[in-house]
């Protein structure tokens, strides 16, 4: 089987994860650059068999779409194009990051790891694909 990989998309920093190849454990990969974003997946992506991408849906408690949503549509429109046999899915990715954070305290990370942002989209790109994997 191929991996899936999960993307918790940011304006600055976007946090990455991926399944092992049985799909069975989600496990943080990395977080980028944003504007890295493409040229990273390009490389990840020539190296590694990955059938799926989970990208993080940001949405508001009224279920209407986060201020982030259009940039996300223009870098789904870019994987489509570089990686047009790659499936896209969607996930909801509600209240991640405050379970990231949460996550962290619950680990005993101390406070000044915990104030890694580049940790925290991390952690919660592994939610996301927790939870897409719980789903399914």
């Amino acid at each position: 089987m191929a991996r899936i990989i999960a993307i918790d998309f940011g304006t600055k920093r976007t946090g990455i994860a991926v399944t092992d190849e049985l799909q069975l454990i989600a496990s943080g990969l990395t977080t980028v650059n944003t504007k890295e974003l493409v040229p990273f997946l390009k490389e990840y992506l020539g190296k590694e068999d990955v059938e799926s991408m989970v990208i993080g849906e940001p949405k508001r408690m009224n279920n209407e779409p986060s201020d982030v949503e259009e940039e996300i549509i223009r870098f789904r429109e870019s994987i489509i194009k570089n990686f047009p046999t790659l499936n896209i899915i969607r996930h909801d990715e509600r209240f991640t990051s405050k379970m990231a954070f949460q996550t962290m305290i619950d680990s005993g990370i101390g406070k000044k790891k915990r104030q890694n942002k580049a940790l925290v989209d991390q952690i919660s790109a592994t939610i996301i694909l927790q939870d897409y994997l719980y789903n399914l």
